[in-house]
């Protein structure tokens, strides 16, 4: 389960857009003081905005950060399915799927 998030998407935004807008740039922690913000957490807002545009090549995208978490989400559920199935097949009684091989000879077929 995520947590909830800690400061609202539209601040997010608005301060990626402050920092972008200002020219020359001031340090990103007084920027982060000026919007009550943690310099980290505007640090980061500002790489992710980077890599979404193309600037940084060290970070993923959002579209492909979400492409991950569902990649990964689907790969769980996919085990989990499949541990299921194996231990399903473990205790269910075996019986040929060639007919005549002399191996279920006497079972009923399954």
């Amino acid at each position: 389960m995520v947590a909830p998030r800690k400061y609202p998407v539209e601040l997010q935004q608005r301060a990626v857009r402050l920092w972008r807008s200002e020219q020359p740039r001031r340090p990103i922690a007084h920027l982060a003081r000026e919007l009550g913000v943690h310099p980290e957490a505007l640090r980061n807002w500002i790489r992710q905005d980077e890599a979404n545009r193309g600037e940084r090549a060290d970070r993923l995208t959002t579209e492909q950060l979400e492409e991950l978490r569902r990649l990964r989400k689907e790969n769980a559920e996919l085990r989990r399915t499949n541990d299921i199935l194996k231990a399903a097949s473990a205790v269910s009684p075996r019986s040929s799927t060639r007919p005549g091989d002399g191996h279920d000879a006497g079972r009923p077929a399954w």
